[in-house]
């Protein structure tokens, strides 16, 4: 892929983050007539926020892949300054790390791109489904 299409590409998905976090239906707050009925509205309230939650640090790790974009720095691993991988950057655009750097960091725990993880696992699965291997 082309710098211009990564760029689209993250410009969309920022797009379709934003217009997610604007939806915020389902965090208020009712009384319900039943127990049942209020802890079900409640496991719904965590689920949202949760997913608002998600949400809001992958939009902070696209915006930064925008900027690394701007900047030059765009497909350079932040710890060890190498080039991240073409397959890792088509399946995960806002990576900040390569494939080796990130494992390191998921397993030491410091430093941890939870959205770059959480989106990166539904696209490696895409990715294995076109043969791309592991991303």
């Amino acid at each position: 892929m082309s710098q211009e299409q990564y760029r689209k590409a993250l410009e969309i998905k920022a797009a379709e983050l934003s217009a997610s976090l604007r939806n915020r239906e389902g965090i208020h707050i009712e009384t319900a007539s039943d127990m049942q009925d209020e802890v079900q509205q409640e496991t719904e309230r965590d689920l949202i926020v949760t997913s608002l939650d998600r949400d809001s640090q992958m939009l902070r790790h696209v915006r930064a892949a925008l900027k690394r974009l701007a900047d030059g720095s765009f497909g350079v691993c932040v710890d060890c300054e190498e080039p991240i991988g073409a397959k890792r950057l088509a399946a995960v655009p806002w990576a900040a790390r390569c494939l080796r750097c990130q494992e390191r960091a998921d397993e030491n725990g410091d430093g941890r791109l939870a959205a770059d993880r959480a989106g990166g696992a539904l696209i490696a699965g895409a990715g294995r489904a076109f043969g791309l291997g592991r991303l």
